[in-house]
C-alpha cells in the first residue's frame, strides 16, 4: 500500500535556494514556464504539464491541478460574457439567434484562450504551496 502522506519537494541548492513566491509562480505559470525557475516549458501539449523541469527538476507532473482551472476559466469567462450579453440586450434588444451567433463564438474563444494560463497558473500555486501529490509518477525515475 504506497504511503498517502504529502510529497515534500525542495529545490536542488543550484537551481534555487527556496521555492518561490506565490506570485511569482504564479505568473511563471500563467505564461507557460516552470513556476519554480521560470526556464523550462510547462506544458508539453495543449494542457498536458510535463512530469519533470527540464532546467531544474522540479516535479511540475505531481502538481494535480485536476478540475480547478476549468472551474476558474467558467468564472472568469462568465463575470466577462453575461454583463456584456446583458448590456447588448438591454441596448439593443436583439433577436435570440443574434445573441447566440455572437455570444456562443465569444465564450469558447474566451475559455479556449483563458484555459492553459490559468491551468499554469494553478500549478504556479501548487509548486509555490508545495501542494504536489505522490502518485504514478513518482515511482518512474
Amino acid at each position: 500500500m504506497p504511503d498517502a502522506s504529502p510529497l515534500r519537494w525542495q529545490p536542488a541548492p543550484p537551481a534555487a535556494e527556496k521555492l518561490p513566491r506565490l506570485a511569482t509562480a504564479m505568473w511563471r505559470g500563467a505564461c507557460g514556464k516552470c513556476p519554480n525557475c521560470g526556464a523550462a516549458k510547462l506544458f508539453r501539449g495543449y494542457l498536458k504539464v510535463t512530469p519533470n523541469c527540464a532546467a531544474c527538476a522540479a516535479p511540475l507532473g505531481l502538481a494535480r491541478a485536476d478540475d480547478a482551472p476549468p472551474y476558474f476559466t467558467i468564472l472568469v469567462v462568465g463575470h466577462i460574457v453575461v454583463p456584456l450579453m446583458l448590456v447588448l440586450e438591454r441596448a439593443y434588444a436583439p433577436p435570440p439567434l443574434v445573441q447566440t451567433a455572437i455570444w456562443v463564438p465569444v465564450t469558447l474563444v474566451l475559455a479556449l484562450a483563458l484555459l492553459r494560463p490559468i491551468k499554469g497558473a494553478t500549478v504556479g500555486v501548487m509548486v509555490a504551496c508545495n501542494m504536489l501529490k505522490p502518485g504514478a509518477e513518482a515511482a518512474q525515475p
